[in-house]
C-alpha cells in the first residue's frame, strides 16, 4: 500500500468558481484521489480557500461586509459546492487559520535565519484619494509587455507576465477608479530566490516525468529575460498574516502582512495540520505526510493546477521549502492543465463570463458535469465548452451507452427471471471472449489512471462500456431466451456482474451513478477488477438485485437552447 498526498490549487475566496477553475485543479485531483483509494492506497487529499490579499478585501468591500465575516461565509459556500460536485477532500481548510498564521511566520523567520530575507526600500503607487498604497489588485493599467489594458498590479491575465504596480502604464485605483496617484517609498521583505537558483534548477531537472507544460513554464520563468528574481513577500494591506517572528514583532514591518502568494501554498501543510486538529490527532499525524524526518520520505506527493499557477509552485513555494533547510516534503509530480474556454470566449471570474459551479448544479446533477469536464480536460492544449458538445456527450456516452446497458439488463432480468441473479447455464466462447477483451481494456484503463492521463482514461472507460453493449447486442439474450433459456440466464448473469464492475471502474468519474449501480446490485464490494474472470463471477446465482432509477436522462434540444441563452456569459 502506497501513501499518496494530493493537493489541488486552492481557490480564491472571492466568489464562486467557474467550470474552468474546477477542471483545472480540483476535479482531476479528485479523480486521482478516488482512483488511488480504489487501489487500496492510503490517500491524503487536501484543499482550502485562499483568503488573503487584495481579492478578498475587494470582494468583501463590494459585498459590504467585514473581510473576516465575508471569508467565513464564502468558505462555507465553496465547501458546500465542493460537496455538491462530490470532491472527496480529506480536509478543506482555510488559509486564514491559526495553523497557517503560525506556520507562515515560522517559515519567514527560518528563511531570515538562513540569510535569505533582505529588507528593501522600494517605490510603490500611493492613491491620494484613497489614502493608501495600492499593491497587487488594488491597481490596474496597461501591461508594458503585451498592451492589455486591464492588467493587474501583480500579473497580466493576458500574457501571464509577473508585474509590479509601478510597471503599469496609465494606472488607476480599483477601489475608486482614481488616477490621482503618486509613487512613495515603503519598506518590504524580499525572499532572495536568485540565491536558490541552482537548487531550484537541479530540482526541476530531476523531474524527468513531469508534463511538458509544467517543465516548459518552470524553465521559462527560471531562465527568460533576467531569469529568476528575488520576490517581495510582504504587502501594505490590512487583511492577512501579520509580519512577525513567532510572537515577536519584526522591526520595521509593523502594520504589514505577508504576501498572499507566500502564505497560500504553505496552507497545504497547514490544512493537513487542521485535519489532524479536527480529528483529535497529534502533530505526528500530519507531520508523517510533510516531514521527511517523520515518515514523509515514503510519501508520493502530487499537485494539480492550472498553468497560471505553475510558476509559483515550481519556483516560489519550492524556494520557501528548499531555503528553509528543513526536512519538508517537496512535490514529486505536478500535473498542470491548460485553459478551458467557454462557448467562443473565455471563462472569467472577475468579468463574470461562463457557467459557474453553483449554476451548473442548479440544472443538472454533478455526474453530468464531472463526465464532460474530465473527458474533455485541457491537458495537451486549451479546450472549449460548448452546449452542443455537452449535450452530445451526455446523451451518447452517459444515457445511450452506460445508462442504456444498465436499464436493459436489469429490466429484462427482472421480467424474465425475477429479483435474483439467475443460475442457469455456463459461460461459453462469447463470454470468454468478452472477459479477455475487458481484462485487456481494464489493464490499460488502470495504467492511464495511474499515469494521470485524464482524457485518455475517460476514452478507455467509454470503450469498456461499449464492449459490454456490443457483447449484449451480439449475444441477444432477449432472443435466445425463447429457445435456450439457460443460455440466456448465463448471459444475464454476466450482464448483472458487469454492472457491478462498471460501478467500480466508473466511480472516480461519476460517483453518484456508480453508487446507484452498486446499490441496485445489492452489494458493497468495490474490489478493483484486476482478475476479470473472477470479477464477472463475484455476484453469485441467487443474489438479490433491483432495477435502479434511470441513471442519466437525455438533454433535449429545447433545454440546450434555453441554457445556452441563460448562461450566455454574464453572471447576474
Amino acid at each position: 500500500m502506497a501513501r499518496i498526498l494530493i493537493t489541488s490549487a486552492i481557490p480564491y475566496i472571492n466568489g464562486i468558481k467557474h467550470l474552468g477553475n474546477l477542471v483545472g485543479s480540483q476535479l482531476p485531483a479528485d479523480l486521482f484521489a478516488r482512483f488511488n483509494r480504489a487501489m487500496g492506497h492510503e490517500v491524503m487529499f487536501i484543499c482550502a480557500t485562499d483568503e488573503h490579499g487584495t481579492p478578498a478585501e475587494l470582494a468583501a468591500a463590494k459585498a459590504g461586509q467585514p473581510v473576516a465575516e465575508y471569508c467565513a461565509q464564502m468558505h462555507q459556500v465553496q465547501a458546500e459546492i465542493a460537496r455538491g460536485f462530490r470532491l472527496s477532500f480529506d480536509h478543506f481548510g482555510r488559509s486564514s487559520s491559526a495553523r497557517n498564521h503560525r506556520l507562515t511566520q515560522a517559515f519567514a523567520a527560518r528563511l531570515d535565519q538562513m540569510g535569505l530575507i533582505r529588507e528593501v526600500s522600494e517605490s510603490q503607487v500611493y492613491s491620494i484619494d484613497d489614502g493608501r498604497f495600492l499593491p497587487d489588485r488594488y491597481i490596474e493599467g496597461t501591461c508594458p509587455n503585451c498592451g492589455f489594458t486591464s492588467a493587474r498590479g501583480d500579473q497580466c491575465d493576458n500574457c501571464t507576465k509577473q508585474l509590479d504596480p509601478t510597471d503599469l502604464i496609465d494606472p488607476r485605483s480599483t477601489i475608486s477608479g482614481s488616477t490621482n496617484l503618486e509613487v512613495r517609498e515603503t519598506k518590504h521583505l524580499y525572499l532572495m530566490q536568485r540565491t536558490l537558483r541552482g537548487k531550484l534548477e537541479a530540482w526541476i531537472d530531476s523531474k524527468k516525468d513531469w508534463p511538458i507544460l509544467t517543465t516548459s513554464i518552470a524553465k521559462k520563468w527560471l531562465n527568460d529575460g533576467d531569469g529568476l528574481q528575488d520576490r517581495g513577500i510582504t504587502r501594505d494591506l490590512h487583511w492577512g498574516i501579520p509580519v512577525q517572528k513567532g510572537d515577536a514583532p519584526w522591526p520595521g514591518m509593523e502594520g504589514k502582512v505577508f504576501y498572499v502568494w507566500f502564505d497560500a501554498p504553505i496552507e497545504y501543510i497547514a490544512a493537513t495540520a487542521e485535519w489532524a486538529d479536527a480529528n483529535g490527532l497529534p502533530d505526528a499525524a500530519w507531520q508523517r505526510w510533510w516531514r521527511t524526518d517523520m515518515g514523509a520520505s515514503d510519501v508520493s506527493y502530487y499537485q494539480f493546477m492550472g498553468k497560471d499557477n505553475v510558476p509559483f509552485h515550481t519556483l516560489s513555494f519550492p524556494a520557501t521549502i528548499l531555503g528553509s533547510g528543513e526536512p519538508w516534503k517537496l512535490v514529486d509530480y505536478l500535473k498542470s492543465f491548460n485553459y478551458l474556454n467557454y462557448d467562443g470566449g473565455q471563462f472569467s471570474t472577475s468579468r463574470g463570463r461562463g457557467v459557474f459551479m453553483d449554476q451548473a448544479l442548479s440544472i443538472l446533477p454533478s455526474d453530468y458535469w464531472r463526465w464532460w469536464l474530465l473527458s474533455h480536460a485541457p491537458e495537451s492544449s486549451d479546450a472549449e465548452f460548448t452546449w452542443e458538445n455537452f449535450q452530445a456527450s451526455v446523451n451518447k456516452d452517459l444515457a445511450d451507452v452506460l445508462g442504456n446497458l444498465v436499464s436493459r439488463v436489469t429490466k429484462f432480468a427482472k421480467a424474465k427471471f425475477g429479483d435474483q441473479i439467475p443460475a442457469g447455464g455456463d459461460f461459453g466462447p462469447q463470454e470468454a471472449a468478452v472477459i479477455a477483451d475487458l481484462g485487456a481494456r481494464v489493464a490499460e484503463y488502470t495504467a492511464l489512471m495511474a499515469g494521470m492521463e485524464v482524457r485518455k482514461a475517460a476514452a478507455e472507460l467509454r470503450a469498456i462500456w461499449v464492449l459490454g453493449n456490443e457483447y449484449l447486442q451480439g449475444a441477444a439474450p432477449w432472443t435466445v431466451v425463447k429457445t435456450d433459456p439457460e443460455r440466456a440466464q448465463a448471459m444475464i448473469r454476466l450482464g448483472l456482474n458487469l454492472i457491478r464492475v462498471y460501478a467500480v471502474l466508473s466511480a472516480p468519474f461519476i460517483p453518484d451513478a456508480a453508487q446507484s449501480m452498486m446499490t441496485a446490485m445489492g452489494t458493497d464490494d468495490w474490489t478493483w477488477p484486476a482478475d476479470m474472470s473472477a470479477a464477472l463471477r463475484a455476484l453469485p446465482a441467487g443474489h438479490d438485485f433491483a432495477v435502479p432509477e434511470n441513471l442519466f436522462r437525455k438533454i433535449t434540444d429545447e433545454e440546450r437552447a434555453e441554457w445556452q441563452q441563460k448562461f450566455a456569459g454574464v453572471r447576474t
